[in-house]
């Protein structure tokens, strides 16, 4: 790495930890007030308000990581920059328990991962409310990663929790899509890494 390259980065690192500190978001509630399925090995939080900041201010460093189904990525929209690697993928067999079409690990998720950032990228994992990129970020720190932040809110947000409001059950609380941040149905192909796809 040139000199001019491992300045670009320490300034970059310096304002990093300058916005977030060294491990919540600015903002962002603690860690003991997180629900534990949101929470992380690596300890590391934004919102996605907070998530799109920081992206803005490197992203050639900074890269948005959607680990939700392809189907979710299509249908429900996604992030404008985000990189769709699915961490997980949609069966047809139904959970009676859960009451929804279970999902099973995506294989190819850390090789896809691996193949597509490098080791020393700060990586924004986002799915649709905070759980599934949460376990997302634990594969990821297993395989090496250092950088990798949870978006707490993800795509949709959480649940509204008022029993009298025409928006009760739906996620619209909060999340990159009722953030401000900009979001897209449009496709490009160079940003999705299907399953068995190299």
């Amino acid at each position: 790495m040139g000199s001019h390259s491992l300045l670009c980065r320490t300034l970059f690192t310096l304002t990093l930890v300058g916005l977030v500190g060294p491990a919540n978001a600015y903002g962002q509630a603690a860690e003991n007030e997180l629900p534990k399925a949101k929470q992380t090995s690596l300890g590391l939080y934004v919102t996605a308000k907070e998530a799109y900041d920081l992206w803005k201010t490197g992203p050639d460093q900074v890269k948005v990581l959607d680990v939700r189904t392809p189907e979710e990525y299509i249908f429900v929209g996604h992030a404008t920059m985000a990189v769709n690697i699915p961490a997980f993928l949609q069966t047809l067999e139904w959970d009676e328990e859960k009451h929804r079409f279970s999902m099973v690990p995506n294989p190819d998720f850390r090789k896809q991962v691996q193949a597509t950032f490098e080791p020393d990228d700060t990586i924004l994992v986002m799915c649709r409310s905070g759980g599934r990129s949460a376990m997302a970020v634990n594969q990821l720190a297993a395989a090496g990663f250092k950088n990798v932040y949870n978006i707490t809110d993800g795509m949709e947000g959480d649940k509204v929790a008022e029993p009298g409001s025409l928006y009760h059950g739906q996620r619209m609380k909060n999340g990159w899509k009722n953030s401000g941040a900009p979001w897209t149905y449009s496709l490009d192909p160079e940003l999705m890494r299907l399953p068995g796809s190299r």
